[in-house]
């Protein structure tokens, strides 16, 4: 949601409060070189009192005093280690990091000009022993290296720290729309807080708001507003988030905000095209639930894919996109001039030209017993919201895609254990080489390979799962908290025209796939022919992974975007 834009950036770095216990964050520095008192200095002078700064000179300390951490009372947030340590090297202190902290954001310092450093960077790196390398600060504030601590202790803040709370959610702990709840949040950049309503302090909210014995899931709002079980666009529009559309008329339309929709937002308002963006649940689409994006151009580190995709929206709003919120599209006909989009609430918006990227839905697994307790156990899609809650818990994951190994391993910072699921026999055919060497070298995610979930039972939540060898026939049932479902997607497209033609799977078919003898059929009413990404119904381009043939990564949804709205503009000039 828009409204989550400005609140997001102002999440306290404060220590945070979990059973009464007021948790302190700490930065662990492990360097016994000459450039250690440096190094130090520059962590002190910057991050304390908000953060308490431990520095070690040798691994065998640092290990030492991440162990005496582990007393609940403290939250590691970063470690930063030399790669030269008396008795080990800075990669092997950080790979054991992820075992006792696995929350921790690791980075290791190098100097210019060491290639041995390289080396261990780019096979620590590989493997997943590390998050990011910085070099040593060569003169006081270093800015540089500075940038990098920030960055990494934003990131480790928007998953770990509870601060500013724009919004409060209290409602039954697994209920399904609680769930959505803090999915739909959290993927918009909301700042909130979940309170179970079986528990004192979520008994004592709504005995404060004057609300026991309502409707849940309740929604507090920072003004002192409650909205009892209220529906998605109610909390977007008490959020200011506007959930119609104005009267005007536009030059374009883009449907969805995942990457490739965000692009054409950008690049259409940049260049002066009144544009604007309609979104039903949240901003980045699938990609918007990526723990960790970490082949995108530009982010070596990586970005999640929900901190990509409130940059990006902050990027079009600026340019002065409009974002209406909530009504999904309906329906699409034209009218002279003018295409006409239809909303689910009974809003239109007209433009001149059309961009779809609804991108797709999660498939489902089909499992009656399993679809009953979505969102009580059983999530599709990466589930980030969920992931603080797996805490020590052993899950599952159902998937062999890149989308499943990222969450796997997002999943494995809090989890006791992360079981991947695979009907395969090999994840080379489908993930990602990096990903498969992080997974792989996770102490605490296995991978099953020949192997279907075909049921699963629980009272109110899942509790056991159903798992059966492919080869042999042969069924198991173990205990099971929750299930994250990634097996692929299909095209949301059902609500488009019979006049944009899609293949057999609802992908929409565009430019050249149009062509027949490389020319197009008799509905196509124009003298030239369709544009590239141009679908049969002319002005109506489709991009993203909602289009025939498209990669399904982001880089190409972002650049199919962009040249999507070069292509409007031959359009609106009738080329």
């Amino acid at each position: 949601m828009a409204g989550g834009q400005q609140a997001h950036a102002l999440v306290l770095l404060e220590p945070s409060e979990i059973g009464g216990l007021m948790l302190e964050p700490v930065v662990l520095l492990a360097d016994g070189s000459q450039m250690r008192g440096r190094v130090e200095a520059e962590l002190r002078k910057r991050y304390e009192p908000d953060y308490r700064v431990i520095a070690t000179e040798s691994a065998g300390e640092a290990r030492t005093v991440l162990g005496q951490l582990r007393d609940g009372r403290s939250q590691v947030c970063l470690v930063l280690a030399d790669q030269w340590l008396a008795g080990s090297t800075g990669t092997e202190l950080l790979a054991r990091v992820r075992q006792l902290h696995p929350a921790a954001r690791r980075a290791l310092l190098i100097n210019w000009g060491d290639p041995a450093s390289t080396e261990a960077v780019v096979q620590a790196t590989v493997l997943g022993d590390l998050d990011v390398y910085l070099v040593k600060p060569g003169t006081t504030r270093d800015e540089q290296f500075h940038r990098v601590i920030t960055e990494q202790l934003g990131e480790w803040g928007r998953s770990n720290l509870s601060g500013l709370e724009v919004v409060r959610v209290v409602g039954e702990a697994w209920a399904a729309r609680s769930h959505e709840l803090r999915e739909l949040l959290g993927r918009n950049g909301v700042p909130f807080g979940f309170y179970a309503a079986d528990r004192p302090e979520g008994q004592r909210l709504l005995e404060e708001a004057g609300i026991a014995g309502m409707a849940l899931p309740a929604v507090l709002m920072f003004d002192g507003r409650v909205l009892a079980d209220p529906s998605n666009a109610e909390i977007a529009g008490a959020l200011g988030v506007a959930t119609r559309p104005g009267g005007g008329r536009y030059d374009v339309t883009v449907i969805g905000a995942g990457p490739a929709g965000l692009a054409a937002a950008v690049y259409g308002a940049s260049e002066g095209l009144s544009t604007i963006v309609m979104e039903p649940e949240a901003m980045g689409g699938q990609a918007g639930t990526s723990s960790l994006i970490r082949n995108y151009l530009g982010f070596p580190s990586g970005v999640s894919g929900a901190d990509l995709a409130l940059r990006a929206f902050t990027q079009a709003w600026s340019f002065g996109a409009e974002y209406v919120y909530g009504s999904p599209a309906c329906g699409l006909r034209p009218e002279g001039p003018e295409l006409v989009v239809a909303a689910a609430d009974g809003s239109e918006v007209r433009s001149r030209a059309v961009v779809v990227a609804t991108g797709m839905a999660y498939r489902r697994l089909g499992i009656p017993a399993l679809d009953a307790l979505t969102g009580a156990g059983v999530f599709y899609g990466a589930a980030a919201s969920e992931a603080m809650a797996m805490k020590d818990r052993e899950v599952f994951v159902v998937g062999g895609g890149n989308s499943a190994g990222q969450a796997a391993l997002h999943l494995a910072r809090y989890a006791a254990h992360v079981t991947v699921l695979v009907r395969g026999l090999s994840l080379a055919d489908t993930m990602s080489d990096y990903l498969i060497r992080e997974i792989e070298s996770a102490h605490n995610i296995a991978v099953r390979r020949g192997i279907a979930v075909t049921g699963g039972a629980g009272q109110g939540r899942l509790e056991r799962l159903t798992l059966t060898d492919l080869a042999s026939g042969a069924a198991e049932t173990v205990p099971a908290v929750a299930l994250f479902v990634l097996i692929g997607a299909k095209p949301r497209t059902e609500w488009l025209p019979e006049a944009v033609r899609r293949d057999q799977s609802g992908f929409v078919l565009t430019g050249t796939d149009l062509l027949e003898d490389g020319q197009a059929g008799e509905e196509w009413p124009l003298r030239r022919l369709p544009k590239f990404l141009e679908s049969s119904l002319p002005g109506v381009f489709a991009v993203g992974d909602v289009r025939h043939g498209s990669v399904k990564r982001v880089a190409s949804a972002v650049g199919e975007g962009s040249i999507a709205i070069h292509l409007v503009h031959d359009h609106l000039r009738g080329v």
